[in-house]
């Protein structure tokens, strides 16, 4: 584990006993904006967690904090995060000059390095594909040699920003299980930045909602899986995530029925 410093607080060291990410009275400010606001949060080892919340609700914020990435950032708490951590974001951002098993092997060499490559491409479906250009790759198959990418690390953490937001319906439901599936193997702690209230309960075991810098909710998903879109026992979670998100219910109706239409004719032909 590794308790990174943040501006203006030193963090205190962990015993083998803490969670896999720790937060206490994390804050972060950009142009004298508050956008984290003494954030505390534990996630458990081996937990898929989702995180909601509208667009500046400092979700990505958060992200980038665990992750890092946010050194010059204003800000202060203490912040305990494993060594080993990856990034998935919602572009794939695969290097255009470098086949795909060269980009899963971006900062890694040596015979056993590439063996661990090929696995992981294997892994998420992408088997033969080793030698294509990123050119040559769908939008789904981008994101699943980024995920290959992520996992050839070996991660205790995987940080993933909306990494099926850019994709259509169909792709999107079957890199859910894709992530599910992957996840259920190597199990690492995961945390799922996404705006689509639906894909967070059927992926997630436990749901957050980030409101004006501070956890608005925490909610708990217990219901076994795989899940289904179509299971109307996870309406009773979406009705609560939804009044969490501030969206009215006339609102929730309309846009869930279309959702729910679209969602369940992409599930009937896969």
């Amino acid at each position: 584990m590794t308790s990174r410093p943040t501006p203006d607080a030193p963090t205190a060291p962990t015993d083998s006993a803490a969670p896999a990410v720790r937060l206490r009275g994390l804050t972060r400010s950009f142009d004298g904006r508050t956008v984290l606001d003494d954030v505390d949060l534990d996630l458990p080892a081996g937990q898929l967690t989702a995180l909601l919340g509208h667009s500046g609700s400092g979700k990505s914020t958060l992200l980038r904090a665990i992750a890092g990435l946010d050194h010059e950032v204003a800000g202060s708490g203490e912040l305990t995060a494993p060594d080993r951590v990856s990034v998935v974001f919602q572009d794939s951002r695969l290097l255009p000059w470098r086949r795909v098993l060269d980009n899963v092997l971006l900062g890694s060499d040596g015979k056993e390095a590439a063996e661990r490559g090929r696995a992981a491409l294997a892994e998420v479906g992408l088997a033969g594909r080793e030698r294509a250009w990123p050119n040559e790759l769908s939008g789904g198959e981008a994101q699943r040699a980024a995920l290959a990418r992520s996992l050839v690390r070996e991660p205790e953490l995987l940080l993933a920003d909306e990494p099926f937001g850019a994709l259509d319906a169909l792709t999107r439901i079957k890199m859910h299980g894709l992530l599910r599936e992957l996840w259920e193997r190597h199990r690492p702690s995961v945390l799922l930045v996404t705006h689509d209230v639906d894909e967070a309960i059927v992926l997630a075991d436990r749901v957050l909602v980030l409101d004006q810098g501070r956890i608005g909710l925490d909610l708990t998903i217990d219901r076994a899986h795989p899940r289904s879109y179509r299971d109307p026992l996870l309406g009773e979670y979406r009705e609560r995530l939804l009044a969490a998100l501030g969206v009215t219910e006339d609102h929730a109706g309309r846009e869930n029925q279309k959702n729910q239409e679209h969602k369940e004719k992409q599930e009937t032909h896969q």
